[in-house]
């Protein structure tokens, strides 16, 4: 089974903490339609043949196409490519774009899930990630969502916001937990360079959350959550039973994907490419027959040390038969070696054939897989 991801790149306006690439001009939306459906047909054959289980529309911000455009893109790919008969669809969206026609109308179209940017429920948070919903809408856009049937919604909420505190983070959480979405990601805020959040660090203009802090944030968010019914099966995400990303789950799991779209990212396996970052670029290149990608071969290294790191992001962890299988039982060795002292600190757990995660490990996760590494 496979996956294809669409990269929307069209914003209503920049969010302050984003380092994705956007665009918030939407003159050349056509033009980028017009060589998407053709970067579809170009790539046709990237999967091999392998049966679509999931389309994924990621951004930028899906929700700015109308649902035609939308609905020509899931027909161009069902034309292009064999599909499961009820594949996951889903779309990224803002509270504000959710109208009740709107809706409506993705739901004709064959969207089964969606992924709904509300990030706080506070306004003056929203205001500093200049982000274009109020907290009403991300309440109200659920509620309407619901009304006219949809019943796979997550949520994506974001911890370790400056002037946050143990207190706000709760009611964040209890809201979100009280409109009982199916699904929950939770990020921790990062400061990317270049974006304006930075600027605003670098000046001083904003106080940043301390490491204790976020710490304390990220265990009140698994324990509120997985009290509440949810199982924590990845870093950063949430599920109630029955409603994990099939389509995350399946970068995790290592299968193959195809990215569509400007810096949109595809995997075969063997190798990883990633479109040009650059809408009127990508445009040019698909319509004069040019390069519009880059691909690195992987090394057996390369694909170990994936092994490792999206193992050990799942609840399910690295399975080491599967690793050997793989790999050899050299490199097994190597593995269990490089886990045996954080295995002593209780940051990792070996139960038969499998090498996972455990909850006090998760908040150091990046730098025990970074140990497991190997040169």
């Amino acid at each position: 089974m496979s996956g294809i991801y669409i990269h929307i790149p069209f914003c209503k306006q920049a969010c302050s903490y984003c380092d994705f690439y956007f665009t918030t001009h939407l003159l050349n939306k056509n033009d980028f339609l017009n060589a998407l459906h053709k970067e579809i047909e170009h790539r046709k054959n990237y999967v091999n043949g392998q049966t679509i289980e999931t389309i994924y529309f990621g951004g930028g911000t899906p929700s700015q196409l109308s649902t035609s455009e939308l609905h020509s893109i899931i027909v161009k790919i069902k034309d292009s490519f064999n599909l499961v008969n009820q594949p996951e669809i889903t779309l990224e969206s803002n509270p504000d774009n959710l109208t009740e026609n709107y809706l409506l109308a993705l739901k004709e179209i064959g969207v089964n899930r969606l992924s709904i940017g509300i990030q706080s429920f506070f306004y003056e948070d929203l205001e500093l990630m200049n982000r274009a919903h109020k907290s009403e809408q991300a309440i109200e856009c659920i509620q309407t969502a619901r009304e006219v049937g949809f019943n796979n919604i997550s949520i994506d909420l974001i911890y370790g916001l400056p002037n946050s505190n143990l207190d706000k983070w709760l009611k964040n959480i209890k809201t979100a937990i009280s409109l009982n979405p199916e699904h929950i990601s939770a990020y921790n805020l990062t400061i990317e360079e270049g974006t304006p959040l930075a600027y605003s660090v670098m000046k001083n203009r904003v106080n940043l959350s301390s490491d204790e802090e976020v710490v304390a944030q990220h265990n009140l968010l698994v324990e509120s959550l997985e009290k509440a019914g949810f199982e924590h099966y990845e870093t950063s995400n949430f599920a109630k039973a029955g409603y994990r990303s099939k389509h995350n789950s399946s970068y995790w799991r290592g299968s193959n994907y195809l990215g569509l779209g400007p810096s949109a990212h595809s995997y075969n396996g063997s190798s990883r490419s990633w479109n040009i970052a650059s809408t009127k670029k990508y445009v040019e290149a698909i319509n004069n027959g040019e390069n519009f990608s880059e691909t690195e071969t992987l090394t057996e290294t390369d694909k170990i040390n994936e092994f490792i790191m999206t193992g050990l992001r799942t609840v399910e962890g690295i399975n080491l038969l599967h690793f050997e299988e793989n790999f050899g039982s050299a490199q097994k060795k190597q593995l269990l070696s490089a886990s045996e002292k954080h295995l002593q600190k209780k940051l990792l757990k070996q139960s038969e054939n499998r090498l996972y995660i455990t909850p006090n490990g998760k908040v150091l996760l990046d730098g025990i897989t970074a140990d497991l590494f190997i040169e």
